[in-house]
């Protein structure tokens, strides 16, 4: 009981490291949005504009990004460090943060120690300093007022493509808030659950299907490459019930001494010259080479008891 309790917890303990590590994996990141040249768009907190970057969390699952890197120099990686202290810079599933591209890092934590330009990239590098989460370069023909976005699409919504849009939109989601998911269009299609039913039933039944006809067939090749039970070798070994017989029917029949009796029993049970025609009825059939009616061959002394 103590060895199955400590299995479930650690089980447990593995289930729960490996969502906490799932929730902390900063390569769900990713620069959404990018607007270099701010004329009449967002403001900061102290009312001035300056181009943003925006990073969105791809997940469904918080990351904190305290210790991350941005910077505009692939020669630079570690050129502005996101502040390890600041209990703001965790992202929830599927949101986003703007920085403030100002080149005044004395503002706070949201404000960079860098400039950008049509023309600049943007790098995301984790918390080690060398490795790039990823990047987003600004076109060098971008009007002012206008950002480049990483818009998502595909079927799960997880894959990105690279535009540009004159309504830059910061610290929201880019592209179609009011997009379907497959579960919405599922629904609409099977309001009341018929066709997912069937579907999820035929699909329990074809999966135990296939599971029966692969332990039938592992079960008959073990069978076939295990050892052959070895078969019982007639004559060898009698139960004490059928050496009694053997013994009372040769004291019966021929009178002496009962070791005598049950020695030739025995001797004559093994050499098959014993056999049972009924389960009633022993029968006592000597063989040529059995010296068992011959006179000269006489005990000189009794078996010890």
């Amino acid at each position: 009981m103590k060895r199955i309790s400590a299995t479930v917890i650690s089980i447990f303990i593995l289930l729960l490291g490996s969502h906490t590590l799932g929730g902390q994996n900063l390569s769900d990141l990713r620069i959404s949005e990018i607007q270099a040249v701010n004329c009449n768009g967002l403001t900061d907190s102290y009312g001035e504009r300056n181009g943003w970057i925006e990073i969105f969390n791809t997940s469904y699952g918080s990351v904190r990004f305290a210790g991350c890197f941005l910077t505009d120099d692939p020669s630079e990686l570690r050129k502005y460090h996101t502040p390890s202290s600041d209990s703001r810079t965790v992202l929830g599933p599927r949101q986003s943060v703007v920085f403030h591209a100002s080149g005044k890092e004395s503002r706070g934590t949201f404000h960079t120690n860098f400039t950008i330009g049509n023309g600049s990239t943007v790098y995301l590098v984790s918390n080690d300093g060398k490795t790039i989460i990823d990047q987003l370069t600004v076109p060098q023909d971008l009007p002012a007022d206008w950002s480049v976005v990483k818009v998502p699409c595909g079927v799960k919504m997880m894959d990105y493509k690279v535009t540009t849009t004159q309504d830059p939109t910061p610290g929201t989601y880019n592209g179609d808030v009011n997009a379907k998911s497959n579960s919405d269009i599922m629904k609409e299609k099977d309001p009341h659950g018929f066709v997912l039913t069937i579907i999820s039933v035929m699909v329990v039944f074809l999966s135990l299907f296939i599971l029966s006809r692969i332990f039938k067939y592992v079960g008959k090749a073990s069978m076939r490459s295990g050892k052959k039970a070895p078969k019982p070798v007639k004559g060898k070994g009698m139960s004490p019930e059928a050496a009694a017989a053997v013994a009372l029917a040769l004291q019966q029949e021929y009178g002496g001494e009962a070791e005598a009796a049950i020695a030739m029993a025995l001797h004559s049970y093994l050499s098959e010259c014993a056999h049972d025609r009924e389960s009633y009825i022993l029968t006592i059939r000597p063989t040529s080479g059995s010296q068992w009616n011959d006179k000269t061959q006489t005990f000189r002394k009794t078996p010890r008891r």
